[in-house]
């Protein structure tokens, strides 16, 4: 993890693994905290961020 803005994470990870990091991510975030309704979490990825896309 390279950085926390809010509650964003941004992450440096090699580009054959960019899914698996992002499954991971996404779960561990999601799953966090158990509440009553779900927390749904996002991921993107890009070279910069006017190049992100939803993944």
């Amino acid at each position: 993890m390279l950085l926390q803005v809010h509650d964003e994470l941004v992450l440096e990870v090699p580009k054959k693994e960019i899914e698996a990091a992002a499954n991971v991510v996404r779960e561990t975030m999601a799953n966090a905290y158990l509440m009553s309704i779900p927390l749904e979490t996002e991921a993107r990825a890009g070279v910069n961020w006017g190049e992100m896309k939803v993944l």
